[in-house]
């Protein structure tokens, strides 16, 4: 039912993700360059500050390291922070017409999935300029993307609606992004805080965002397949995200118009 009402608004669809993408970049005097420019930067600043601090994070290649962590974070924290204002930001229009509502939550993760294969070029300019190189299994990172993208989906399907019925909800989330970001071997690798108390290390470990980024650092920089566990692990969680958060998203559409 889901799929067949897209297919029918699939040029609103079309059309939202559009605006999502132009709309983000607005009155900017780069525009859609901000997809390299904002990455660039954050990799810089940490570049210069954070080598002295874990001088072991990523051997030899720490830049490469950085820039495979802090691209996928990017697309995920970018979809879950604009996602979760959706509906709210377009209850104009949620009163005034129908459409299928999960068109917002989806117009959201979709700019953002074309936006991470943007900046991903990124990620294969400083492949081939520090010596590390590009192999075959770059061919698996529309999966990782689109999986990783499903992930977030679920998480927006949920805290989109809560977000209508409780405003504090974009807060809480905004906190939740910033502690997980610690939470997430993005500018250290776990084996530095091998003495650190073991459930941190676990806590760091089933951390979802933690396989994801695992998983591109083996196609970008190790060259090798993703850990068979790993990806099982995320392929469930996924399900699990999208299962849940749908659920939670029609339970809740019902009083949309009312609540906005």
């Amino acid at each position: 039912m889901l799929f067949r009402e897209l297919y029918k608004y699939r040029e609103l669809l079309k059309s939202n993700v559009k605006k999502e993408i132009r709309g983000k970049y607005k009155g900017s005097f780069l525009g859609v360059l901000w997809s390299f420019v904002n990455p660039l930067l954050q990799v810089a600043v940490y570049a210069i500050v954070f080598p002295f601090l874990m001088a072991r994070s990523g051997g030899d290649n720490y830049l490469i390291y950085l820039v495979t962590g802090i691209i996928p974070w990017t697309f995920f924290t970018n979809s879950i922070v604009q996602g979760v204002t959706t509906i709210r930001y377009n209850a104009g229009i949620i009163k005034k017409v129908y459409f299928p509502r999960e068109i917002l939550p989806i117009s959201v993760v979709l700019s953002g999935l074309i936006n991470f294969f943007i900046s991903c070029l990124i990620v294969f300019i400083f492949l081939f300029f520090s010596g590390v190189g590009i192999s075959w299994h770059v061919v698996l990172l529309p999966f990782f993307g689109l999986l990783q993208m499903l992930f977030s989906l679920g998480i927006i399907f949920a805290i989109s609606a809560i977000n209508v019925y409780v405003k504090d909800t974009e807060y809480i989330v905004t906190f939740v992004i910033n502690m997980l970001f610690y939470g997430t071997p993005i500018l250290y690798a776990i084996s530095n805080f091998s003495s650190a108390p073991a459930i941190l290390i676990k806590l760091v470990e089933i951390n979802p965002l933690t396989q994801f980024i695992y998983a591109y650092r083996d196609l970008f920089m190790y060259h090798v397949l993703p850990e068979f566990n790993g990806v099982v692990y995320i392929f469930v969680l996924t399900f699990i995200s999208l299962f849940v958060g749908y659920f939670i998203f029609k339970k809740l559409e019902k009083g949309f118009a009312e609540e906005l």
